[in-house]
């Protein structure tokens, strides 16, 4: 087990914004996480899970205690002629994750390729790219109450998932601690590639097949996001909205590009990239926090930004889309301090 105070959380937050914690704690298996929870100085401190901190806007230094988890491994636990179900520890790299399913030949999260963060925050945020999302692939996750100690393994309906949602984020539900997840894949993958530029940029492969679906996706996640190495970003700040169909018609008669996709019966789901670039934000600066030029809705700190400066950009951009579009879009990225 891992005990840091005043420690800095530059590196566990992908804005790299230079906060500190009081205290950092993080553990290598489930007893050590069952030895903090119990611990009596723990429960009355307050506290703050992460993984990858690719997901996270710190407004300022952190007066409690982070955990961060260690546990890893991907384990074949069952396994058919048709599929195979894997248990991955949730401190695994969701991108490694998806590298070895596509190295085995095992299809299903192809398409989140190239997304960063951890195994269990993947679940957590049912994470999504080109018509996939990860609630599609978990079976169950199992996950440590914070304020009973008890160890729950939820199966994929009692995780309740939503887009960009989970039982884990509402706050209204005991806090849980994810720490393994199984996902079942397929052993005859059944592509989902006629998701816009996607299937365009497989026309550059000469065959559809795991590996080149993986390849493409990260082709154009390159092309269109900063490497958070390089640029600080959390990705998609914001989530795109989903509105009545009828509102999107009668928007559509004033905004007659406006794009849409499907989102279930009698709903569509806007671009928020789409919405924030008409109201003229896309490459726009505003001291250290830039609107990405090629992906309006990627915020990047330019260089010495704060949490709190970062903030007042995306709420000026939220009034501005509102103004204008009636529509009210959320951050994707969760705001802590």
């Amino acid at each position: 087990m891992k005990i840091e105070e005043n420690y800095s959380l530059e590196k566990h937050n992908t804005f790299h914004l230079p906060v500190k914690t009081r205290w950092f704690m993080e553990y290598a298996d489930e007893e050590e996480l069952g030895r903090i929870l119990r611990d009596e100085y723990f429960q009355e401190c307050l506290s703050l899970h992460i993984g990858g901190g690719s997901n996270l806007l710190f407004i300022n230094d952190f007066n409690g205690i982070v955990l961060h988890s260690q546990i890893k491994g991907i384990f074949v636990v069952e396994e058919t002629d048709d599929s195979v179900l894997l248990r991955i520890g949730a401190a695994e790299i969701w991108d490694d994750v998806v590298a070895y399913a596509v190295s085995k030949g095992w299809g299903g999260i192809e398409n989140l390729s190239h997304i960063p963060g951890e195994a269990g925050a993947a679940a957590v945020q049912n994470i999504g790219a080109y018509g996939t999302e990860v609630k599609d692939v978990i079976e169950k996750v199992e996950a440590y109450n914070q304020l009973t100690f008890e160890k729950r393994t939820f199966t994929n309906e009692e995780c309740l998932y939503d887009y960009r949602h989970s039982f884990f984020k509402n706050e209204h539900n005991d806090p849980y601690i994810v720490t393994y997840i199984y996902i079942r894949l397929n052993k005859k993958p059944r592509f989902s590639v006629n998701y816009g530029n996607l299937k365009e940029e497989l026309s550059k492969y000469p065959e559809i097949t795991l590996q080149t679906v993986r390849d493409a996706v990260i082709s154009i996640r390159r092309q269109k996001l900063p490497d958070p190495k390089e640029l600080g970003n959390a990705g998609s700040f914001f989530m795109n909205p989903v509105i009545p169909v009828g509102r999107y018609e009668k928007l559509k008669e004033r905004f007659s590009d406006m794009p849409s996709y499907s989102a279930g019966e009698g709903k569509v789901k806007v671009p928020a990239g789409w919405l924030i670039e008409q109201c003229g934000f896309r490459g726009k600066s505003h001291g250290a926090v830039g609107v990405y030029e090629k992906q309006a809705l990627v915020l990047v700190n330019l260089g010495e930004a704060k949490g709190h400066e970062i903030a007042l950009v995306a709420e000026s951009i939220r009034t501005a889309v509102y103004d204008r579009f009636g529509i009210e879009i959320m951050p994707e990225v969760k705001y802590v301090g």
